[in-house]
């Protein structure tokens, strides 16, 4: 199995990039969407390593008052990662190692902080969605409905676009049309789909199912 790694800052477009696959018959893999699932599951350790105030309306996670406290506190975002990136891992090598069984021969793997956390070796290829930063920051107020200086704080906790661009074997330029981002993903998509890639990252991942 060849595994892809889409990777991209905050509001980059990397979701978009991700639909588009799919819409190519790519199988997809949201790492993001993991995270967020595994969270829920992990939400006595994170009020036992936060507080109460994770906790929202009801008991449950309030996802608003984690991202204010992660995005602020670097030692919490650490804390964080420490408590969830193992979960994350082992979900993602289990549904990567049942595809594999059913024969899938590319997957895409869709994770906002592959670089950032080192987990580049566990892809054998690196598409980085680039945007200016700028636009990211629009994107990203909009979207969360935050203030500017919110989301250009949010954009900083990350690691800048630079080094994610020394790992990547593709790039995605995300800042001109929907039909331009398209192009350049169908193109990156039918060279890996046309060129029967062997992947060799497949190997790590079973390594941390086990």
């Amino acid at each position: 199995m060849f595994i892809v790694g889409l990777t991209g800052g905050i509001a980059s477009g990397k979701s978009t990039v991700a639909r588009i696959l799919r819409e190519l018959g790519a199988t997809v893999l949201d790492a993001d969407l993991a995270a967020r699932e595994v969270a829920v599951e992990a939400l006595p350790e994170l009020v036992e390593a936060f507080g109460e105030d994770v906790r929202g309306p009801g008991g449950s996670l309030d996802r608003a008052r984690l991202a204010t406290l992660i995005f602020t506190d670097p030692q919490a975002r650490q804390r964080l990662n420490q408590i969830t990136h193992p979960r994350i891992l082992r979900r993602l090598a289990g549904e990567l190692g049942r595809l594999e069984r059913e024969g899938v021969a590319i997957v895409v793997v869709e994770a906002a902080l592959l670089v950032d956390a080192g987990l580049t070796g566990l892809v054998d290829e690196v598409w980085v969605v680039a945007a200016d930063p700028d636009r990211q920051v629009a994107r990203l107020a909009e979207r969360d409905r935050l203030t500017g200086d919110e989301a250009a704080g949010r954009l900083e906790a990350q690691l800048p676009l630079a080094e994610k661009l020394r790992a990547a074997h593709v790039v995605i330029d995300n800042d001109g049309t929907l039909a331009r981002t398209r192009c350049q993903v169908e193109a990156s998509w039918a060279r890996v789909c046309g060129t029967r890639p062997r992947g060799v990252a497949m190997a790590r991942w079973t390594d941390l199912g086990t």
